[in-house]
């Protein structure tokens, strides 16, 4: 047993010193960061004490079956899918640098895979929870602001770069629309609720109290420019504590709502991928021949906050 774990131990040594050479060419030469260096020495280090333990004390013997259980091996060991894949990618990049140094003549690595790791549902808030924060009177300019915002997100699920993007030139408030401009450059219209309608003739009422002389923009901030961001992201999580929200409030959660509670209530997927805008919607749209009338009709019929309150009541009576 004691031999065994000499040669073990000889062949791990055998393993370090290359991998002390490499992270030497990625300080002195690559001029990674410490806390680069110091990821690759532990992921490399693990995956030499699993290639040591097996007998392997040469770089070269490493085979893509050999790889595979050193994933296998520190996933049984507990490592998550994030782990699994930084030490691939550790290893992966470690024999492309022996390869260029004339040491490896190929890299087993190369398509070797770690575990993917599960994919997180989108976070939503209840329709009450939301109906709570939503259905308020604005205070002062600022709040009109926000509020409008805020109903805007969730009437169109738009995103948090088409919301700062918007003029005040691309709503029709009448005809119950906005117009977009999404990833790709790609422009689509999407429906405006009743309620975001008022939200957003309130805020418009009271916009010249900050925008800027000749500013475009629909939302702006109170130097008159337009909106930024981060100054979107600061004032809705404000709102969420100042109206007792439960949870943390960002502009891709209420993107997330929409989409689940019209999903919830229409069952029309398509549609919705139409109004989300996804990256794939031009394909989409050619197999199912929507058009923005259609859509209009799914969102009345769907979205919890697309009729005025009269309208709902009158239904409720009925």
């Amino acid at each position: 047993m004691a031999a065994a774990q000499d040669v073990d131990t000889a062949k791990r040594e055998t393993l370090d010193r290359s991998i002390t050479d490499y992270l030497d060419h990625l300080t002195h030469i690559r001029r990674a960061s410490s806390h680069t260096v110091a990821g690759y020495a532990r992921d490399l280090a693990a995956a030499a004490d699993v290639l040591a333990g097996r007998g392997i004390g040469d770089w070269n013997r490493v085979t893509p079956a050999d790889m595979r259980e050193l994933l296998a091996a520190r996933h049984r060991g507990g490592a998550k899918p994030t782990s699994l894949a930084r030490l691939a990618s550790a290893v992966r990049s470690f024999y492309v640098w022996r390869m260029r140094q004339g040491l490896s003549e190929s890299n087993p690595a190369a398509d070797v895979r770690a575990p993917k790791k599960p994919a997180r549902l989108p976070e939503t808030i209840d329709v009450d929870d939301l109906a709570a924060m939503l259905d308020v009177v604005p205070a002062d300019t600022l709040e009109s602001r926000d509020h409008a915002l805020l109903e805007m997100f969730y009437t169109a699920g738009i995103r948090l770069a088409e919301a700062v993007g918007l003029d005040v030139t691309d709503l029709d408030l009448a005809a119950g629309e906005a117009r977009v401009l999404g990833k790709g450059n790609r422009q689509r219209t999407v429906p405006v609720g009743s309620r975001a309608t008022a939200a957003l003739e309130r805020w418009l009422a009271e916009r010249s109290n900050l925008a800027a002389p000749g500013e475009t923009a629909l939302f702006v901030s109170q130097r008159g420019t337009r909106l930024s961001r981060s100054s979107v992201a600061a004032r809705m999580e404000r709102w969420a504590i100042s109206h007792g929200l439960p949870v943390h409030l960002h502009p891709h959660k209420l993107r997330h709502s929409f989409a689940t509670h019209m999903l919830e209530s229409s069952a029309d997927l398509r549609a919705v991928q139409e109004l989300l805008g996804h990256a794939n919607i031009s394909t989409t749209q050619i197999y199912t021949h929507l058009d923005f009338s259609h859509l209009a009709r799914v969102y009345d019929a769907a979205h919890p906050r697309a009729r005025s309150e009269a309208e709902s009541e009158s239904e409720d009576r009925s």
